[in-house]
């Protein structure tokens, strides 16, 4: 087969390539949003549990770790497959769109949750006991210091984040959850089309450089140390 009839612009069908890149980009969007608020709450809950003298809470933690270390160990696609039950379940369809967000946001959260939990342990612990020496509480602690100062690493860990779901998204497309992944398998992989794989795979990388840029530019304008 030669470059020439392989790579044919004509055969595209371009509001199919606008529609699945729509479908990509709404998934990615609306797993990050529930993998930003679900990991950040389970680093916090990481991080108050970690050193407590309580045999309940560390037990506590014991179960959020077990939680966070079997999900970030289970490869995506095999994800996909075991909750199948689940999102049937939840969304009543395994197919399209939609039936991705469950794998996508149980995969993504566990890691970001590590992350989080990262990010508050990096923060000087002087500022936290400072903090409480003043008389604030645990909450005022969580929102007025631990949040503030870890934001730039968690923006930054949120991009990385997104930048990985949008991969997961093409592999969840491979088989039936629509977007760009699922037009480049079946209109392109499946029917020897070599020009809708190669613009799907631009589209996804010029979106993996928008979030990086977006991601990037946040961390300058919250973060205090940059001049």
């Amino acid at each position: 087969m030669s470059s020439s009839s392989f790579f044919n612009f004509s055969s595209v069908d371009w509001a199919e390539m606008g529609s699945a890149t729509w479908e990509t980009i709404w998934v990615t969007l609306i797993s990050v949003i529930f993998t930003a608020v679900i990991g950040c709450l389970i680093g916090l809950l990481l991080f108050e549990t970690k050193d407590s003298k309580s045999i309940g809470v560390r037990g506590i933690n014991w179960i959020v770790s077990l939680f966070v270390n079997v999900f970030r160990s289970i490869p995506y696609i095999i994800l996909i497959v075991v909750l199948i039950p689940f999102t049937n379940s939840i969304v009543h369809t395994i197919v399209g769109p939609v039936a991705a967000l469950p794998s996508l946001i149980l995969s993504a959260a566990p890691f970001f949750g590590r992350i989080v939990e990262m990010s508050f342990r990096e923060i000087d612990q002087g500022i936290l006991e400072a903090a409480e020496a003043m008389g604030a509480n645990r909450w005022t602690v969580i929102f007025k210091v631990l949040l503030p100062e870890s934001l730039p690493a968690l923006v930054s860990g949120l991009t990385v984040t997104a930048i990985s779901l949008v991969g997961y998204t093409a592999m969840a497309g491979a088989i039936g959850a629509g977007g760009l992944g699922a037009l480049a398998y079946n209109n392109g992989f499946l029917q020897y089309n070599g020009t809708i794989i190669f613009v799907a795979t631009v589209l996804i990388v010029l979106f993996v450089f928008f979030l990086q840029w977006v991601g990037d530019w946040l961390v300058k304008k919250i973060d205090k140390r940059v001049v």
